[in-house]
């Protein structure tokens, strides 16, 4: 039952750290396409509320 727990807590630290390494990629690659620190940080936000919608969003969105 123990390893049941700790399995699933290791599932879950890893998705809360692939979730933080792709909402600072995204606000650093939208430094780096020339947008405002303002809407780089609404990205940053975003990704770190909605994970998988507003990595999805924002890649359909980054080059226009």
């Amino acid at each position: 039952m123990v390893s049941i727990i700790g399995v699933g807590l290791l599932f879950m630290l890893i998705l809360f750290a692939l979730n933080i390494i792709t909402s600072v990629w995204a606000y650093n690659d939208c430094l780096s396409k020339g947008r405002s620190r303002e809407f780089a940080l609404l990205v940053l936000i975003l990704t770190l509320i909605f994970p998988v919608m507003g990595l999805i969003v924002y890649l359909i969105i980054r080059n226009q």
